[in-house]
């Protein structure tokens, strides 16, 4: 009987020494789960900054490109404008004759002959 009650005794203290153990692994899996946690947290924190100042560096890049574009192509005057309209007018009005002589379906255009007036009353206007 002795042997048996010092047997139970041994037992008794291995189950102890184990559970003392299983609570010490514990606290040191919480540990570190906790310090995965706090390290997960301050990458999130630092992912989310560095979008954050991406995000503000490239609206300054597109503003400091929307800057060079109107300084490297700046909106052409009125007289301009207005010369580039008429242009592209007469070039609709005449495309048919055009056209036609290119296919070779019609005579040169005699139309064009007159053209020099036009030219001369457009350089004209430019001039001033």
């Amino acid at each position: 009987m002795t042997s048996l009650f010092a047997q139970e005794v041994r037992l008794s203290k291995r189950h102890e020494e184990i559970v003392s153990q299983r609570l010490m692994l514990l606290q040191q899996m919480q540990n570190k789960f906790g310090n995965q946690n706090r390290e997960n947290g301050s990458q999130q924190k630092a992912a989310e900054t560095a979008f954050k100042r991406n995000l503000s560096l490239l609206k300054d890049i597109e503003a400091a490109e929307k800057s060079l574009q109107t300084r490297i192509h700046p909106d052409p005057r009125p007289e301009v404008v207005s010369l580039e309209t008429r242009y592209w007018a007469s070039v609709e009005e005449y495309i048919p004759n055009w056209e036609q002589f290119l296919l070779g379906r019609a005579p040169y255009p005699i139309g064009v002959e007159n053209q020099s007036e036009t030219e001369n009353t457009l350089q004209k206007e430019l001039r001033q």
